[in-house]
Protein backbone atom coordinates (compact mmCIF):
# COMPACT_ATOMS: atom_id res chain seq x y z
CA UNK A 1 0.00 0.00 0.00
CA UNK A 2 1.03 3.46 -0.90
CA UNK A 3 1.29 5.98 1.82
CA UNK A 4 0.22 9.75 1.80
CA UNK A 5 2.74 11.92 -0.02
CA UNK A 6 4.56 14.64 1.46
CA UNK A 7 3.39 18.19 0.90
CA UNK A 8 5.24 19.10 -1.73
CA UNK A 9 4.32 15.70 -3.65
CA UNK A 10 1.01 14.89 -5.28
CA UNK A 11 0.47 10.97 -6.38
CA UNK A 12 -1.89 10.14 -9.25
CA UNK A 13 -3.03 6.52 -9.77
CA UNK A 14 -4.19 6.60 -13.33
CA UNK A 15 -6.50 3.74 -13.88
CA UNK A 16 -7.74 2.80 -17.23
CA UNK A 17 -11.72 1.63 -17.55
CA UNK A 18 -12.95 -1.69 -17.00
CA UNK A 19 -13.33 -3.66 -19.93
CA UNK A 20 -16.71 -3.11 -22.30
CA UNK A 21 -18.14 -5.58 -24.97
CA UNK A 22 -16.19 -3.48 -27.38
CA UNK A 23 -13.12 -4.47 -25.68
CA UNK A 24 -14.13 -7.85 -25.35
CA UNK A 25 -14.68 -8.33 -29.31
CA UNK A 26 -12.43 -10.81 -30.70
CA UNK A 27 -11.00 -8.95 -33.14
CA UNK A 28 -11.93 -6.06 -30.94
CA UNK A 29 -13.39 -2.71 -32.16
CA UNK A 30 -12.67 0.95 -31.61
CA UNK A 31 -14.82 2.93 -29.01
CA UNK A 32 -13.74 6.67 -29.35
CA UNK A 33 -16.54 8.71 -28.43
CA UNK A 34 -19.81 7.76 -29.97
CA UNK A 35 -19.69 4.17 -28.66
CA UNK A 36 -20.59 4.76 -25.17
CA UNK A 37 -21.20 1.44 -23.84
CA UNK A 38 -21.50 0.81 -20.11
CA UNK A 39 -18.88 -1.86 -18.61
CA UNK A 40 -19.31 -5.57 -19.61
CA UNK A 41 -19.53 -8.00 -16.64
CA UNK A 42 -16.07 -8.76 -16.74
CA UNK A 43 -15.26 -5.10 -16.75
CA UNK A 44 -17.14 -5.15 -13.43
CA UNK A 45 -14.78 -8.26 -12.19
CA UNK A 46 -12.14 -6.00 -13.31
CA UNK A 47 -13.00 -2.63 -11.73
CA UNK A 48 -14.44 -4.98 -8.42
CA UNK A 49 -10.56 -6.19 -8.15
CA UNK A 50 -8.58 -2.81 -9.02
CA UNK A 51 -11.26 -1.25 -6.14
CA UNK A 52 -10.08 -3.98 -3.56
CA UNK A 53 -6.60 -3.33 -4.48
CA UNK A 54 -7.28 0.81 -4.16
CA UNK A 55 -9.30 0.51 -1.24
CA UNK A 56 -6.76 0.96 1.53
CA UNK A 57 -4.82 3.57 0.34
CA UNK A 58 -5.46 7.25 1.49
CA UNK A 59 -6.74 8.28 -1.92
CA UNK A 60 -8.92 11.73 -1.26
CA UNK A 61 -9.88 12.41 -4.45
CA UNK A 62 -11.55 10.91 -7.46
CA UNK A 63 -11.56 12.29 -11.25
CA UNK A 64 -12.79 10.50 -14.39
CA UNK A 65 -13.28 10.88 -18.16
CA UNK A 66 -16.74 11.97 -18.71
CA UNK A 67 -17.42 8.72 -20.84
CA UNK A 68 -19.95 6.29 -19.37
CA UNK A 69 -17.15 2.91 -18.94
CA UNK A 70 -14.79 5.56 -16.81
CA UNK A 71 -17.33 6.97 -14.45
CA UNK A 72 -18.85 3.08 -13.96
CA UNK A 73 -15.07 2.57 -13.05
CA UNK A 74 -14.55 5.98 -11.42
CA UNK A 75 -17.65 5.33 -9.35
CA UNK A 76 -17.13 1.41 -8.37
CA UNK A 77 -13.28 2.48 -6.49
CA UNK A 78 -14.53 5.44 -4.88
CA UNK A 79 -17.14 3.85 -2.85
CA UNK A 80 -14.86 2.38 -0.17
CA UNK A 81 -13.15 5.88 0.44
CA UNK A 82 -16.91 7.65 0.95
CA UNK A 83 -15.50 10.14 -2.77
CA UNK A 84 -17.44 11.46 -4.96
CA UNK A 85 -16.58 11.29 -8.70
CA UNK A 86 -15.53 14.56 -10.78
CA UNK A 87 -15.39 14.49 -14.07
CA UNK A 88 -12.58 15.99 -16.34
CA UNK A 89 -13.55 16.84 -20.00
CA UNK A 90 -10.27 16.77 -21.70
CA UNK A 91 -9.60 13.65 -20.68
CA UNK A 92 -11.82 12.15 -22.87
CA UNK A 93 -11.25 9.26 -24.99
CA UNK A 94 -9.32 9.71 -28.33
CA UNK A 95 -11.67 10.59 -31.17
CA UNK A 96 -11.54 7.96 -33.99
CA UNK A 97 -13.50 9.69 -36.30
CA UNK A 98 -14.79 7.49 -39.28
CA UNK A 99 -13.04 4.72 -37.21
CA UNK A 100 -15.30 4.44 -34.62
CA UNK A 101 -16.38 0.26 -34.33
CA UNK A 102 -14.68 -0.48 -36.49
CA UNK A 103 -11.88 -3.16 -36.34
CA UNK A 104 -8.25 -3.26 -37.44
CA UNK A 105 -8.33 -5.49 -39.82
CA UNK A 106 -11.71 -3.78 -41.25
CA UNK A 107 -10.26 -0.24 -41.30
CA UNK A 108 -6.84 -1.88 -43.05
CA UNK A 109 -8.97 -3.66 -45.86
CA UNK A 110 -10.96 -0.27 -46.35
CA UNK A 111 -8.19 2.17 -46.35
CA UNK A 112 -4.85 0.41 -46.61
CA UNK A 113 -2.99 3.26 -47.73
CA UNK A 114 -4.09 5.81 -44.94
CA UNK A 115 -4.02 3.10 -42.46
CA UNK A 116 -0.12 2.25 -43.30
CA UNK A 117 0.43 6.24 -42.90
CA UNK A 118 -1.44 6.35 -39.42
CA UNK A 119 0.24 2.86 -38.26
CA UNK A 120 3.79 5.09 -39.22
CA UNK A 121 3.33 8.29 -37.64
CA UNK A 122 0.05 8.40 -35.15
CA UNK A 123 1.58 11.38 -33.98
CA UNK A 124 1.14 13.61 -36.93
CA UNK A 125 -1.71 11.16 -38.88
CA UNK A 126 -4.90 11.59 -37.06
CA UNK A 127 -7.63 8.66 -37.14
CA UNK A 128 -9.27 9.57 -40.09
CA UNK A 129 -12.19 12.07 -39.36
CA UNK A 130 -10.57 12.14 -35.96
CA UNK A 131 -7.59 13.21 -33.62
CA UNK A 132 -3.71 12.28 -33.49
CA UNK A 133 -1.54 11.18 -30.54
CA UNK A 134 -0.09 14.86 -30.79
CA UNK A 135 -3.88 16.46 -30.65
CA UNK A 136 -4.57 13.66 -27.25
CA UNK A 137 -1.19 14.78 -25.62
CA UNK A 138 -1.85 17.93 -26.24
CA UNK A 139 -4.97 18.21 -24.26
CA UNK A 140 -4.43 15.25 -21.88
CA UNK A 141 -0.75 16.39 -20.55
CA UNK A 142 -1.92 19.73 -19.46
CA UNK A 143 -5.04 18.31 -17.76
CA UNK A 144 -3.46 15.65 -15.59
CA UNK A 145 -0.78 18.23 -14.60
CA UNK A 146 -3.32 20.99 -13.79
CA UNK A 147 -4.89 18.53 -11.71
CA UNK A 148 -1.61 17.18 -10.22
CA UNK A 149 -0.77 20.85 -8.93
CA UNK A 150 -3.96 21.24 -7.65
CA UNK A 151 -3.68 19.05 -5.14
CA UNK A 152 -0.64 18.54 -3.42
CA UNK A 153 0.34 16.26 -0.55
CA UNK A 154 -2.75 14.33 -2.25
CA UNK A 155 -3.10 11.13 -3.75
CA UNK A 156 -5.99 11.48 -6.36
CA UNK A 157 -7.46 8.37 -8.92
CA UNK A 158 -7.62 9.40 -12.06
CA UNK A 159 -9.77 7.07 -14.66
CA UNK A 160 -9.09 7.30 -17.75
CA UNK A 161 -8.99 5.57 -21.20
CA UNK A 162 -6.44 3.60 -23.80
CA UNK A 163 -4.77 6.47 -26.01
CA UNK A 164 -5.18 9.21 -23.46
CA UNK A 165 -2.73 7.06 -20.68
CA UNK A 166 -0.46 5.91 -23.83
CA UNK A 167 0.06 9.69 -24.44
CA UNK A 168 0.46 10.71 -20.91
CA UNK A 169 2.98 7.77 -20.30
CA UNK A 170 4.97 8.59 -23.55
CA UNK A 171 4.77 12.37 -22.16
CA UNK A 172 6.29 10.99 -18.77
CA UNK A 173 8.91 8.93 -20.37
CA UNK A 174 9.66 11.97 -22.92
CA UNK A 175 9.43 9.00 -25.39
CA UNK A 176 8.75 9.79 -29.08
CA UNK A 177 5.24 10.03 -29.53
CA UNK A 178 4.99 7.73 -32.67
CA UNK A 179 5.76 4.93 -30.16
CA UNK A 180 3.24 5.69 -27.83
CA UNK A 181 0.52 3.13 -29.37
CA UNK A 182 2.92 -0.14 -28.43
CA UNK A 183 2.97 0.75 -24.54
CA UNK A 184 0.54 -1.76 -23.29
CA UNK A 185 -2.60 -0.09 -21.13
CA UNK A 186 -4.86 -3.45 -19.58
CA UNK A 187 -8.33 -2.49 -18.75
CA UNK A 188 -8.39 -1.82 -15.23
CA UNK A 189 -4.34 -1.74 -15.05
CA UNK A 190 -2.67 0.88 -12.38
CA UNK A 191 -0.11 3.72 -13.39
CA UNK A 192 1.18 5.43 -10.60
CA UNK A 193 3.17 8.82 -10.78
CA UNK A 194 4.21 11.59 -9.03
CA UNK A 195 4.42 15.27 -9.19
CA UNK A 196 6.86 16.73 -7.96
CA UNK A 197 8.69 20.68 -8.10
CA UNK A 198 6.32 20.72 -11.76
CA UNK A 199 7.77 17.26 -12.47
CA UNK A 200 5.96 14.22 -13.54
CA UNK A 201 7.66 10.91 -13.14
CA UNK A 202 6.25 7.86 -13.94
CA UNK A 203 6.83 4.86 -10.69
CA UNK A 204 4.79 2.29 -12.19
CA UNK A 205 3.28 0.98 -15.23
CA UNK A 206 0.65 -1.15 -16.49
CA UNK A 207 0.31 -2.70 -13.08
CA UNK A 208 -2.17 -5.64 -13.32
CA UNK A 209 -1.11 -7.92 -10.06
CA UNK A 210 -4.20 -6.86 -8.74
CA UNK A 211 -6.01 -8.83 -11.65
CA UNK A 212 -3.89 -12.10 -11.44
CA UNK A 213 -3.23 -11.61 -15.20
CA UNK A 214 0.51 -12.14 -17.09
Amino acid sequence: MLKSPPADTTLLLVVRHGATEANLRRPYILQGRSLNGELSEVGREQVRLAREFLGSFPVNQVYSSPMLRARQTAELIAEPHGLPVQTVEDIIEVDVGEWESLSWDVIEQRDPEYYARFMAQPDQIPYKGGESYRDVRDRVVPAFRSLAARHPGEMLVVVAHNVVNRALLAETLQLDLRYAKDLKQNNACVNILRYRQDQLDLLTMNGIFHLGEA
